[in-house]
């Protein structure tokens, strides 16, 4: 009994680790990226910063929690060291998962082998944009592990924390928060009892939220803070589900999520342990995707574990399979609606560029168009102007590609990094103009595509224009 228990161990570990291995390879050429995506570049601005002694939201802005800034200081903003670091964080994620999937399908081992192998496909390829060092990359670690500790080890205070990092990387995890502390109460409906482990939970999450809290109040950015993760991005929320003047459809979609919960309620004394979790935790995950109303594609990462969960669910609870499969279908439908149809086209041409490049057939310009057209053209500017520079020198670049300070190694002289954050903050074009007038940059870049450049050009010259951006160098 024991060789053969050996060798059932064996086999899972095998499989995990072939599964693992794909993974890897799909997330490979991540690491070779040029420097092209808008939100990396802001991180990568910010990180800088903060290693050349700025404060978080003070000196410098940017509207998420700490931690991902954080995350690229202490990587000095290597795009290798993040994008590596992800796919580390990747694959620890497809490891934990395949233990949750097993604790959720009570070894019935061929539907966790394929919902492992499913979350680890849609979270290696680069359609749901698994390929970006975003927050979503990296929140999706401590989710995962929360959600095994409460299935499998009842680990309340553990997973608690666990999600208060993650909330760190970006705010919307508290969405698995209320799902995981819902489905403990839904699981035996008896506040009293369920108390203890709620607040055991509760506790866990609020550590970290706390110990970050406390530092911000400490170095004077507390309300900086506040008014970055809360104040700034219900401004964001409130504009996309805006019907009218009012917020209208977060209200429409409360209700929806709310009457769906209702419903599994009144199932609970029915519905296996394992659905009950498993849909839950897919309501609010599909809640959290449509959250801010926006169709950006790495939104729907947060969706991809109970998503892989779901279609095991359909195999393991035959009893509930309808409406299992009812509420998965519907979730796709509603997924295609609002960010159209994952392109699963895009993938065998990723790969192709990077194989392509590796072996000599393509040319660096045609590497780096393939992932924007505009992207040699930084490069291109950034060789122009490095050479001109001294230390002491600096360069503003009025556009939304942060990443041409990342190409220079110097640090953006200003608060906001991007055009459109000075545009859209109050103070944005107040505090730039003092900036400006006080560095003095050596060079001001004005890229296309973007609103008319807002300040003064008295004391400079254009010296170039690559591909309509215009680079101006300061007379004296």
């Amino acid at each position: 009994m024991k060789v053969l228990k050996g060798l059932r161990e064996g086999r899972q570990a095998l499989i995990v680790a072939l599964i693992s291995f794909l993974f890897f390879l799909l997330r490979l050429p991540s690491l070779f990226e040029p420097l092209w995506y808008g939100d990396e570049g802001i991180y990568q601005a910010i990180g800088t910063s903060l290693n050349h002694g700025k404060l978080l939201y003070g000196g410098v802005f940017d509207n998420k929690p700490p931690l991902l800034y954080w995350l690229y200081s202490i990587l000095h903003s290597s795009q290798f060291s993040v994008r590596l670091t992800s796919l580390i964080f990747g694959l620890l994620s497809v490891i934990i998962f395949f233990l949750l999937a097993k604790s959720l399908f009570k070894n019935r081992n061929h539907i966790a082998y394929l919902t492992t192998f499913v979350f680890a496909v849609l979270f290696g390829l680069p359609t749901l944009e698994g390929n970006i060092a975003n927050a979503e990359n990296f929140m999706l670690l401590p989710i995962v592990v929360s959600a095994f500790l409460i299935v499998g080890q009842r680990n309340f205070l553990l997973a608690g924390l666990l999600l208060g990092l993650a909330f760190l990387f970006k705010t919307v995890a508290v969405f698995d928060l209320a799902a995981f502390a819902l489905f403990c109460f839904i699981l035996n409906f008896n506040l009293i009892r369920k108390w203890p482990i709620l607040l055991k939970m509760l506790a866990g999450f609020f550590v970290p939220i706390a110990s970050v809290t406390f530092f911000f109040i400490s170095n004077g950015t507390f309300i900086d803070f506040i008014k970055a993760i809360f104040v700034s991005n219900i401004a964001y929320v409130n504009y996309g589900n805006r019907i009218g003047s009012l917020p209208l459809l977060l209200f429409i979609k409360l209700g929806v999520l709310g009457f769906f919960l209702w419903y599994i309620f009144t199932k609970r004394k029915h519905i296996t342990e394992s659905s009950l979790f498993i849909l839950v935790w897919f309501a609010f995950s599909l809640f959290n995707a449509f959250f801010s109303q926006r169709p950006y594609t790495h939104y729907l990462l947060v969706l991809i574990p109970s998503l892989s969960l779901m279609l095991g669910a359909i195999l393991f609870d035959k009893k509930y399979q309808k409406i299992i499969a009812s509420t998965f279908l519907i979730g796709l439908l509603l997924i295609m609606n609002n960010f159209g149809f994952p392109s699963f086209k895009k993938s065998p041409s990723y790969y192709q560029n990077f194989i392509s490049y590796m072996k000599g057939q393509k040319t660096l310009f045609q590497y780096q168009s393939f992932f924007d057209r505009k992207t040699p053209f930084d490069y291109e500017i950034a060789r122009f102007i490095k050479p001109k520079l001294d230390k002491k020198d600096s360069v503003f670049v009025w556009g939304n590609n942060a990443q041409i300070y990342q190409l220079l190694d110097i640090v953006a002289p200003t608060k906001y990094i991007v055009a459109y954050h000075i545009s859209n903050y109050k103070d944005g074009l107040i505090n730039t103009k003092t900036i400006l007038d006080k560095t003095k940059p050596k060079f001001i870049v004005v890229m296309p595509n973007v609103s008319q450049f807002s300040f003064p050009l008295g004391n400079y010259s254009e010296k170039i224009n690559i591909n309509n951006a215009i680079i101006y160098e300061r007379i004296f």
